[in-house]
């Protein structure tokens, strides 16, 4: 691997994930010079408590640092566009969290400056880098299962399960017209895609906003906080709490999923099971060392990851041995020492394996036909509503 001594960084963003950026970055031996934070206070909060030596007033500040090579953006989702675009401009490196923009002619005009740069542009789809994905995604390529015929699986939480549960991303001013589905579906299907290397082509969708009304607290709430606020106001709901989607693939395979984050019980369950034509494969993000690898002749079995019995790509995503379990924020590790040694190289790599701004697109122009399929009752193709890469658009 490239060496990563020099590379600053700093992250937008002072919450749950922008913690988790912190720690993972330290432990790949980047330098966070600094937080940008919703205020003032809350990013000299965050910088004291995360041992960050700088807290930035604005974004200005943050690009006028000179060391700062590499900038980390997870803001609330409205953000992310003006972020990004400004960062571009600034010729710095970005990694942003998904979703890339709130629209789908935001994030065609975010591709367009992507390709217009040298600097490295990814989108933090990290499930990608749990190692039996990486693993099975070269297993895929080199025909393990055959022709992939069916892929179908849930992604589960229970962190909305109440009315007085609160969070941003429930107000569509911030995270958008989709929730569930553009908050942890779009994660399922980036993971799924990559996995069998064929994107989503086509969409029947239903959306549920299962709690019509909910209560949001007078002040802020960090993300899977377990406090109540007595002081509420009633919210009227139109965002979805549970996202049902058939799906057809441009490999000519079919899909099915079911998105909720009102599942008791269910705290960060991803699961999947891909069908070919030689085998079958299974994972679950809450046991995410084992995949189930199907037969029809032969004995099933579990492959428990371990950097021996991986191929290539597998072993490159893992940092413990066999039987020390990698988790969620391994993840994060995993995914940015793939970013970072790109960055150290001065260039994209040519088949890169984390997601790119052209990924992060797609997902947005998914979201435009479940929303355009739930709205008419329809299967939706994809390309139908696609926004225009605008050439030019850097200047």
């Amino acid at each position: 691997m490239a060496s990563v001594d020099g590379i600053g960084a700093a992250v937008i963003g002072s919450g749950f994930i922008g913690t988790v950026h912190v720690e993972a970055l330290r432990r790949l031996g980047v330098t966070v010079h600094g937080i940008l934070g919703a205020s003032a206070d809350r990013a000299d909060a965050a910088a004291r408590r995360l041992g960050v030596p700088k807290a930035y007033p604005d974004l200005d500040a943050l690009l006028a640092d000179p060391a700062v090579d590499v900038v980390h953006v997870t803001s609330p989702n409205r953000l992310h566009f003006p972020q990004v675009r400004a960062i571009i401009a600034a010729g710095r490196h970005v990694v942003c969290e998904k979703p890339l923009a709130v629209t789908s002619e935001e994030s065609a005009e975010l591709v367009a400056l992507a390709a217009h740069t040298d600097r490295i542009c990814a989108v933090n789809y990290n499930i990608r880098f749990y190692p039996l994905n990486q693993h099975l995604h070269g297993e895929v390529a080199a025909g393990t299962l055959g022709d992939i015929r069916l892929l179908s699986g849930r992604y589960f939480q229970d962190w909305l399960f109440e009315d007085t549960d609160w969070n941003w991303r429930l107000d569509p001013a911030e995270g958008g017209t989709l929730r569930a589905f553009g908050d942890i579906g779009t994660h399922w299907v980036d993971l799924v895609s990559f996995i069998t290397g064929s994107r989503v082509a086509a969409v029947m969708a239903e959306l549920v906003t299962a709690i019509p009304t909910r209560q949001q607290p007078a002040g802020p709430v960090e993300t899977f906080s377990t406090e109540r606020s007595t002081d509420t106001i009633a919210r009227q709901m139109s965002t979805d709490d549970i996202a049902l989607l058939l799906l057809r693939f441009e490999n000519g395979a079919r899909g099915s999923v079911a998105i909720s984050q009102v599942s008791a019980g269910r705290k960060n369950s991803l699961q999947y099971e891909i069908d070919g034509s030689r085998g079958s494969a299974a994972w679950d993000s809450e046991t995410p060392d084992h995949l189930w690898l199907g037969h029809r002749d032969r004995p099933n079995e579990i492959l428990q990851r371990g950097p021996a019995l991986m191929n290539a790509l597998g072993s490159a995503a893992a940092s413990l041995p066999g039987g020390h379990v990698e988790g969620f924020g391994d993840t994060f590790h995993a995914l940015f020492r793939a970013i970072y040694q790109a960055v150290a190289a001065g260039r994209m790599p040519d088949r890169p394996t984390f997601a790119t701004f052209e990924d992060g697109h797609h997902e947005m122009l998914l979201g435009d036909a479940v929303l355009v399929s739930a709205r008419e009752g329809r299967w939706v193709d994809v390309a139908s509503v696609s926004a225009p890469i605008v050439e030019g658009a850097l200047a």
